[in-house]
C-alpha cells in the first residue's frame, strides 16, 4: 500500500471523525438545555425523568449505549439493520450521552447565580427574558466554559469508540491499514498526533473564549 493511498484513507477517516464530532455538538448542546430545566423543575415527574436520564447517560459506558441503540431496533422491534444503521446509532448515542453531561453543566451554572441578582433585575424593571439574556446568561457562559471545554475535548477522543460498531472513522481506518501493512507503531503514533493536534486547537480556542468573556465581564464592572 502506497503512502498516498494511506494518507487518503486516513484523511477520509478523519472527515468521518470530524463529522461525528460536529453532529454530536449540534445535537447535544441544545438538547442539554431542556434537560437542565427539567432537572430544576418544580414539577416532580419532570424532575425525576431528567434525573433518571442523566443517571443512565453518566452511569453507563458510551460504548454500551451505542450497542444498545444499534441492536435494539432488530431485537426489540424486528427492524432489519441496514448499512446506515451503525452510523445513525453512533450519532444518536453520542448526542444523548453528551446531552446528559451538558445538562448537568448548565444546571450547575444556572444554580450558581445568586438569587439576589434576579431580585435586583426585577427591581430595575427587567422582564424575566431580559434578566435571563442580559444578566444571567453572560455569567453562566463564563462559569461553565471550562467544564464545557473539557467535555468537548473528551468528545474528540471518544469519537474513536465508533470503531466498536465498525464505523470507519479515523481509528477504525488506522486499524484496517495496520492489518494490511503490519506497521502499527508509526501509524498509531501519527493518528495519536492528529488527535493531540485537534485537542490542542480546541484548547487554544477555549482559552481565547475565556479571555473574551473575562474582558467583557471587566468592562461591565
Amino acid at each position: 500500500m502506497s503512502i498516498q493511498v494511506m494518507m487518503q484513507m486516513l484523511g477520509q477517516g478523519f472527515l468521518v471523525s470530524l463529522q461525528l464530532f460536529v453532529l454530536t455538538l449540534l445535537g447535544s448542546i441544545p438538547l442539554g438545555i431542556p434537560v437542565a430545566f427539567m432537572r430544576m423543575s418544580k414539577i416532580a415527574p419532570l424532575r425525576w425523568i431528567a434525573r433518571i436520564y442523566i443517571s443512565v447517560m453518566r452511569g453507563t459506558p458510551l460504548m454500551l449505549q451505542m450497542f444498545a441503540i444499534y441492536f435494539a431496533p432488530y431485537y426489540v422491534f424486528g427492524i432489519s439493520l441496514t448499512p446506515d444503521s451503525k452510523w445513525t446509532a453512533c450519532v444518536v448515542a453520542f448526542i444523548i450521552n453528551y446531552a446528559g453531561y451538558f445538562a448537568e453543566i448548565y444546571r450547575s451554572g444556572l444554580q450558581s447565580i445568586p438569587r439576589g441578582q434576579y431580585e435586583a433585575a426585577e427591581v430595575l424593571g427587567y422582564s424575566r427574558v431580559q434578566t435571563f439574556l442580559y444578566i444571567v446568561m453572560p455569567q453562566v457562559a463564563k462559569r461553565i466554559l471550562p467544564a464545557m471545554g473539557n467535555e468537548i475535548i473528551t468528545l474528540v477522543k471518544d469519537t474513536s469508540l465508533a470503531a466498536n460498531i465498525t464505523v470507519t472513522e479515523m481509528f477504525m481506518t488506522t486499524q484496517r491499514i495496520v492489518a494490511r501493512t503490519y506497521e502499527p507503531l508509526a501509524l498509531y503514533m501519527e493518528v495519536g498526533l492528529v488527535y493531540l493536534l485537534f485537542c490542542t486547537v480546541l484548547t487554544r480556542l477555549q482559552a481565547v473564549g475565556e479571555r473574551y468573556l473575562n474582558s467583557k465581564g471587566a468592562q461591565r464592572s
